[in-house]
């Protein structure tokens, strides 16, 4: 198997060079948000100054932004493989949810109903909740199994009707870190004419994303859970275009990314976003996997599974060392068989230990991780962690076994006091 240079990956990060008191960083938190690739910075910093201006003007500033846009769709394109007049840009997924939600559901009507998970983070149940609620909507979940941490996808015939109007599903749970059968979930979708909606939030930084092959007719991402800036993304289908009414002002061309993106766009967050990607493609070639001219396409491709085989290592030391964690309890997939089933997101408890004083004994080891339930209202309710939470660690491809083995060695020095 072909390695990540971890040294060289490393170097990537301005971030993780940085101590306190002579203490390094162990980052831990990348769930809620990844540490930003140096690339990001730059290119940030050199629109805010070379390409300060909106597009659309022949003056030198406001060409370099159009241009910033323009690539930015390109690349988005390329990350979610789809066509280039398929693309949005947003403040975040849950934004963009929030902003087409009420659009999807213009035409729902009493007698229809629309399918939730208890899986997912609330991004990807609130907005269309609300557009239910609205509309005077049935409301339908599908079930996890607490044994296997998968949905209950042998449901799915007993819950879409004729009556479904849209499916909404996580591809990686936040809180369990399963990664979920989207595409046979959007395929019993599309067999009654529902529109299907993935929240990739948690897969995009782990796994290369084929819209194609999900068969989704929406899906989004946030640039900062895969090391870039805060901006959301999303692919919206031929399809989905022809179903909703834009929101818009009246001058604005009714075209794609346009029409169902108004206002002035963050032209340094695209910029961010697009050497964000470029850093993901980056990896293959740093692993040997690809070549330096390939399509940013199969570059992607490449550098995301190099990073899957490294958190692959991570995760199954993870799991060698919680096991001597005395008291630990894990919410998720535990057998290092299923990791092709999991991204590399663990949420736990130690028996006798708050989640709240394991995350402060750990921070102040300089161990930065989260304690909570993270916006994951069903699961964590599923559980019954609403009330005291638990604690969440997630590794990435910056992630090193030595850190790995650091983080166990500490929880069982905290497992370990009276």
């Amino acid at each position: 198997m072909t390695m990540l240079p971890i040294t060289q990956v490393r170097a990537a990060f301005p971030a993780l060079a940085l101590s306190d008191d002579g203490a390094p960083r162990l980052y831990l938190d990348a769930p809620a948000g990844t540490q930003v690739a140096g690339r990001v910075v730059e290119a940030m910093s050199h629109a805010m100054i070379a390409a300060c201006a909106n597009d659309g003007g022949k003056f030198r500033t406001s060409v370099a932004a159009g241009a910033i846009a323009d690539t930015a769709i390109a690349s988005a394109a390329a990350f979610f493989n789809c066509g280039e007049d398929e693309v949005i840009f947003g403040l975040n997924t849950t934004s963009l949810f929030f902003q087409l939600a009420p659009l999807i559901a213009a035409n729902w009507q009493a007698g229809d109903n629309i399918l939730l998970t208890r899986m997912d983070h609330d991004a990807n149940v609130a907005p269309w909740l609300q557009a239910a609620e609205a509309r005077g909507v049935e409301v339908r979940f599908i079930e996890w199994d607490r044994e296997t941490f998968a949905l209950k996808l042998e449901t799915l015939p007993h819950l879409i009707d004729a009556r479904t109007r849209a499916v909404a599903v996580g591809h990686a749970s936040n809180f369990l870190g399963t990664i979920n059968d989207v595409t046979a979930v959007c395929a019993a979708a599309r067999a009654v004419g529902a529109v299907s909606i993935v929240d990739a939030v948690q897969s995009a930084p782990h796994i290369a994303l084929d819209v194609g092959a999900i068969g989704c007719d929406l899906l989004a991402a946030s640039a900062y859970k895969f090391f870039g800036p805060h901006l959301g993304m999303a692919f919206v289908s031929h399809r989905l275009q022809g179903l909703i009414r834009p929101l818009k002002v009246r001058p604005s061309a009714d075209v794609m990314p346009t029409r169902l993106m108004p206002g002035t766009p963050s032209f340094e967050a695209m910029a961010g976003t697009t050497a964000a990607i470029e850093h993901l493609a980056w990896l293959g070639i740093a692993a040997g996997t690809v070549s330096a001219d390939a399509p940013l396409r199969q570059r992607l491709a490449a550098g995301l599974a190099a990073a899957q085989a490294h958190e692959t290592e991570l995760m199954r030391r993870f799991l060698t060392g919680i096991a001597a964690v005395p008291g630990l309890t894990l919410h998720g997939i535990a057998n290092a068989n299923r990791l092709h089933e999991r991204v590399a997101t663990f949420t736990f408890e130690i028996a006798g230990h708050s989640a709240d004083a394991i995350a402060a004994n750990l921070a102040a080891r300089n161990m930065f991780v989260w304690n909570g339930y993270y916006y994951a209202w069903e699961p964590a309710g599923v559980l019954g962690l609403r009330d005291r939470g638990a604690v969440r660690v997630g590794f990435t491809h910056y992630n090193t076994l030595e850190e790995v083995d650091a983080l166990t060695a500490a929880l069982g020095q905290i497992a370990g006091r009276a």
